[in-house]
């Protein structure tokens, strides 16, 4: 087979013969890595000033360092670079760049470091800018999520389980569950984030380095809580990706869920809801069509960054320490779920805002399908009679209902005391739509106080 002429790479020196042309494009990580170049030159600059304040190098070594990465910085920025597989990942890239600008004294910069503890530093303070977007993110859209319930705080409609009709709730209450699974998801970053802010630099290629680096300095210079504490630990794993990822994952699920109810709402079967015409598409073929694509593509890309963190659970899993360059393969996933995760995120906030509620067809649907027969039962309850019995005549009640084709508002006085004597006047106070929902005053109920109150609780919390 055909070998590349000869070109020097930093590792060079134990081999005899080229890199084969397809090994070194199958190796290289360059087109996708490049985009860690600015967390590649951070971690440079700090560990150039480590250098020189330990005495590993000289000030002014450190000053031409530190100038050339800032001036190399703005070529990348300025689209000037030219990255070629040859350079193999970025920051080979950045290193060799940075040799040709300011010679020799260039080659200094990898001293007591290895591309392993590199690429896991360059890892770590990635993840750390985007988890701190992500976060900015979810607040926005908790905001989107209370802004809605506010503007729609009466509008009742029907609650459901396995999607049958089951009891009137307060379509402010319902936007309000996906605030509450946004909280958590925001928590789970903020924790991620406590194992991400570490730092792994000094750790080289594992097993520690030989030179007296000042680790903390380089800590406290980047704003880690600290370095590692170990230095095979340092290089050798990936689960603060793996975690990212699967805070990820339960973030896109609670969205696709809400996705899910979006699209059924929007729905001429249901018709709670009517998406804005910026926010849908039409059909190639049948002019009546306004489809729902983002909630659906939001649905879809769930199962994607689902993949992204079997892949990365599946790469970890068999790998001996330390560094492996299956390694290599986690940059793909996390750069994949980040893209994915933040372009959901930011898509869902307008289409909340500019969806137009039908209160009208949501309050209608509430009142079909006998959803207030459980207050049937607990009014017999608080009339002295077990829940079990009550439950028993309140079933027989929509029995009767469904073969005489009457709602339960319809039925009379004396129909009610067919089925107990206990039933008086008031019971049909007491299944209105109304004062169902407005009963269940019990904490994370659905009345309107207690949404009331949450949304208080929640203007609050969005301003921490």
């Amino acid at each position: 087979m055909k070998k590349q002429s000869k070109t020097s790479k930093p590792w060079s020196g134990r081999f005899t013969q080229d890199t084969d042309k397809l090994v070194e494009e199958f190796n290289a990580s360059i087109y996708f890595d490049k985009r860690l170049f600015r967390c590649d030159i951070k971690g440079s600059i700090a560990h150039a000033k480590m250098l020189a304040r330990v005495g590993i190098i000289k000030n002014k070594e450190a000053d031409r360092i530190i100038s050339g990465l800032k001036a190399i910085e703005k070529e990348i920025d300025s689209g000037k670079f030219i990255f070629t597989p040859d350079l193999e990942d970025i920051h080979m890239a950045i290193e060799k760049r940075l040799i040709e600008k300011i010679g020799s004294v260039g080659g200094k910069v990898h001293t007591g470091r290895s591309r392993n503890d590199q690429v896991a530093l360059d890892m770590r303070l990635y993840l750390r800018d985007e988890i701190k977007e992500v976060k900015g993110l979810i607040k926005d859209l908790q905001k989107t999520l209370s802004d809605v319930a506010k503007k729609n705080l009466t509008s009742i409609m029907p609650g459901y389980t396995h999607l049958q009709r089951a009891q009137p709730i307060l379509f402010s209450h319902h936007l309000l569950a996906y605030y509450e699974m946004l909280k958590r998801d925001y928590e789970r970053f903020e924790d991620c984030l406590k194992r991400v802010n570490v730092m792994p630099l000094g750790a080289g290629a594992l097993a520690g380095s030989p030179y007296p680096l000042d680790r903390e300095f380089v800590a406290r210079e980047l704003g880690f809580s600290k370095p590692t504490d170990n230095s095979i630990d340092s290089v050798s794993d990936r689960d603060f990706c793996i975690e990212f990822c699967s805070a990820a994952s339960i973030l896109l699920m609670h969205l696709s869920r809400l996705s899910e109810e979006i699209i059924l709402w929007s729905s001429q079967e249901f018709g709670f809801i009517e998406l804005s015409d910026a926010f849908s598409t039409g059909s190639s073929i049948m002019p009546q069509k306004k489809n729902p694509d983002v909630p659906e593509l939001v649905r879809g890309k769930t199962g994607r960054v689902y993949g992204n963190l079997l892949s990365l659970l599946t790469t970890m899993k068999g790998l001996p320490l330390a560094y492996n360059k299956d390694m290599q393969e986690d940059k793909e996933a996390i750069f994949d779920t980040v893209d994915t995760l933040k372009d959901c995120l930011k898509i869902f906030s307008p289409l909340l805002q500019t969806m137009t509620i039908n209160k009208e067809k949501m309050l209608d649907a509430a009142k079909g399908g006998f959803l207030t027969a459980t207050d049937v039962a607990d009014y017999l309850v608080k009339k002295g009679i077990p829940f079990r019995d009550s439950h028993q005549i309140a079933g027989r009640v929509v029995a009767y209902c469904i073969k005489t084709s009457k709602g339960l508002e319809d039925l009379s006085s004396e129909e009610w005391r067919r089925f107990s004597k206990t039933f008086d006047e008031d019971i049909k106070r007491v299944i209105s739509i109304e004062a169902s929902v407005n009963s269940r005053k019990v904490g994370g109920g659905t009345a309107l106080e207690g949404v009331k109150k949450r949304l208080k609780e929640i203007e609050r919390e969005i301003k921490l």
